[in-house]
Order: C-alpha cells, then structure tokens, then sequence
C-alpha cells in the first residue's frame, strides 16, 4: 500500500551524479588509496584568527545563546550593505533591500520557494551548478536550458551569443520564463562576464519584465588583474535584481553557513517573509563573527586567500600540462574547468572520473553533474596544497601514458 505513495518533487530530481564518485572515493580510501581530492570546492584553510576569536567572546556571552533574526541581526545586514557600498559603490537599505541566510544555497532555495508559482519557468545556462535549476523544480516550476558558451582559453563568456540565446529563450518559451539565473564567476566553468554584459542585461530584463538572480559566490577570488562586478552596479538594476555571496569561500568559513542575499525590495522581502515561519537565524555569535570578518578582515582575503589560490592554479596548470594534460586559464574562482584530454573523451566525463580515481588516485567532479553541457569536461578544485597537486601530476601522467598505449595496440 505505501509503495504505491509518491514524492513528485522528489522524484524529479535525478540521482545525484557527485555521489558515485564520492562513494569511490570513500570506497578507495577505506582500501589503503591515498586519495588526492580536487573533488569538492570546500576551502581547506581556517577562518582568520580574528574571527574565531570573535566568535569565541562571543560565544561566552548568556545572552546569545538565545533565539536570533530569522533575517539575520541588523549588524550583520548592515555589514553586508557597508560591504556593497565599499567594493561595489552600491548602497542599500539593510531593513529592505539584505537578508542574511545560512550560506547563499539555504538563501537561494528559500528564495525560489518563495517566488515561484507552479509552472513559472526560469532560464538557466547550462553547465550549472545543480541547485541553480533544481530549486526551481523543487518549487514546482520548470527550467529551461540555455548553453553557456565562453573561450576556453581564457573562460570570458561569449556575451554577444548570451544575450541572444537569452532574447531567443525569452520569444520561444511558452509560457514566457519569469526568472534568470546568472552565476558568474561561474561554477563549474570559472566563466566571468563584463560590467556591461549586465547594463544590456538589466535594459532586457526590464524589457521583457523578468526577475534577474545573480549569484556571486566567487566574487573575492579573481586573478591577473580581473575584477568581478556586481549587477548592483548597474542603474536600475534593483528594479529586475537580486544577488547572493557567501563567505563560504574567499573567508575560509564553509561551514559556518553565512551567506547574504540584496537587492530588489520585493524579492528580498519575500525571502525575508519565508524565513520568518521556516527559521530563527544562525547562532548569534556566528553572526557577531561574520559582522567583524566584513567590516575589518576583507584585507586578509587579499592577502592570504587570493595568493593560495592563485599559486595553485599556475603549479596545476603547469604540473598537469608536463603530464599530457593542457588546460585554459581561469582568471576567477578556485576551480580549474578541464576538458578531458583527447585520448578518454569518448569515456564521458562520469566514466573518466572514476578511472582517474581508481587509476590514478585523483578525484574531480564529473562535468556531467552539471548538464549536458558539461560532460567533455571535469571540475578540478584548488583545495590541495602544490605539493599534492605535482603528485596528482604525476600520477596523472602514469594514467594517461596506459590509455595511450591501450588506444595504439
């Protein structure tokens, strides 16, 4: 009898593809394999000292043991607007225009439950990180697919070619989409944009009357000169536009979960609204933290996390380029997007990622698990120190030289 009860919303999402890799990898390491992880984007530094210690003092306080603001305490919120107003000279309200969440997933899938009516259709570019498409499932609506094109030589997207995908997606699609989501610095690809690839974009959204959703949790981690804009930048753009970031990244604080979502009045205040029956915010002294991490440490992402990344980035490219495997050159975020060398493409990136692992001893995310777009390529993640990644290298080289024996046989 209770077989026969269905889930729907669970049951459109599809199994999750990181999880066969993560079982290997789990698998291969309880056998004795030391297992070098480029799988997963989980920054392998602490927090800064400073912040810890705040987090501490604190801690030891009675009275923030308590419940706190499901919309994050006004500190916080007005951290997060001091934040925009000195990186981005965007000033916003932190009553109505900030809502801190736990980390920019929790905030982005509360947004989206609390925007989405059944069958709204949001645009998606393809490769994606998997959350950007399936919250809207999850929500009840619908996502269609957009192919992200960029040059993979240097990952800066082809803008020309959005905008006229977007304009296509938008006369196509019936009924017309309501939302779309931007994510750039992109994951997986590291793909990153202009400021005015959003001045054309804000002018269309406008337009053709959609909710933009901008997710810029890579924004700190740039390289070779590259800045990341903000699509708050853009006159108006609060008018069509919300954006999420979360210290997740560029202040080694994943598993704090202190992430922040601003903009357009009514979507923030629609997840602040969804927030207030579902939560009673993050501990308070993480919040007391966080506020103390943006208000005076962003100086140390400049000088300790954006140096680390960027020197494994060139040993990587380097070491796997001695190894048989050349790859482009991303200028943000604290990934590598590799396509599969031409010997193992035919295997598909899924296959590809557990021979390297069982081969090789070297895991990395499948690009399949972000679209169909995505499975000539593989993730690899700046979280292990040149050490490791030279080793990675070599073993590496060792696998690729057994395929290229196998093909000429």
């Amino acid at each position: 009898m209770f077989d026969e009860i269905r889930f729907n919303k669970i049951d459109r999402l599809p199994k999750y593809v990181f999880a066969q890799v993560n079982e290997l990898k789990m698998a291969e390491r309880r056998a004795g394999a030391d297992v070098i992880d480029f799988s997963m984007g989980n920054p392998d530094g602490p927090a800064f000292k400073p912040v810890i210690e705040k987090l501490i003092e604190s801690a030891q306080k009675p009275h923030t043991h308590g419940y706190s603001a499901s919309k994050g305490i006004y500190k916080l919120r007005l951290a997060i607007c001091n934040w925009y107003l000195r990186k981005y000279g965007v000033a916003l309200d932190p009553e109505t225009e900030a809502v801190a969440t736990m980390g920019s997933k929790e905030g982005y899938v509360h947004l989206v439950q609390a925007i989405t009516n059944p069958g709204d259709v949001a645009i998606v570019p393809d490769p994606t990180y998997p959350i950007h498409s399936y919250a809207f499932v999850l929500a009840g609506g619908n996502v269609q697919k957009m192919k992200l094109t960029y040059d993979e030589k240097t990952f800066a997207v082809d803008e020309e070619k959005f905008l006229e995908d977007l304009l296509y997606a938008l006369k196509n699609s019936v009924p017309k989409p309501k939302f779309l989501v931007v994510n750039f610095p992109h994951n997986p690809t590291t793909a990153t944009v202009s400021l005015d690839f959003y001045k054309r974009l804000v002018e269309i959204a406008k337009k053709e009357r959609f909710y933009i959703i901008s997710d810029i949790a890579y924004a700190d981690i740039t390289f070779d000169g590259y800045k990341t804009p903000s699509i708050l930048q853009v006159e108006g753009a609060k008018d069509v536009a919300v954006e999420s970031f979360t210290m997740s990244k560029s202040y080694n604080m994943a598993g704090w979960r202190v992430g922040f979502i601003v903009g357009n009045k009514k979507l923030v205040g629609a997840l602040q609204k969804i927030k207030s029956w579902l939560d009673y915010g993050m501990f308070t002294p993480i919040q007391v933290a966080a506020t103390v991490a943006l208000d005076n440490y962003g100086h140390l992402v400049e000088e300790i996390v954006i140096p680390k990344y960027k020197k494994r980035r060139d040993v990587l490219i380097d070491a796997f380029k001695n190894a048989g495997w050349e790859l482009g050159k991303p200028s943000a975020s604290m990934f590598v997007w590799a396509k599969i060398p031409e010997v193992a493409r035919g295997m598909g990136s899924l296959e590809f990622s557990k021979e390297l692992l069982l081969k090789a001893h070297v895991a990395v995310s499948p690009g399949i698990g972000f679209g169909k777009y995505g499975d000539e390529y593989v993730r690899i993640a700046l979280i292990e120190n040149e050490k490791r990644i030279r080793q990675a290298a070599r073993n590496i080289k060792h696998f690729l030289n057994d395929l290229k024996r196998e093909a000429n046989k």
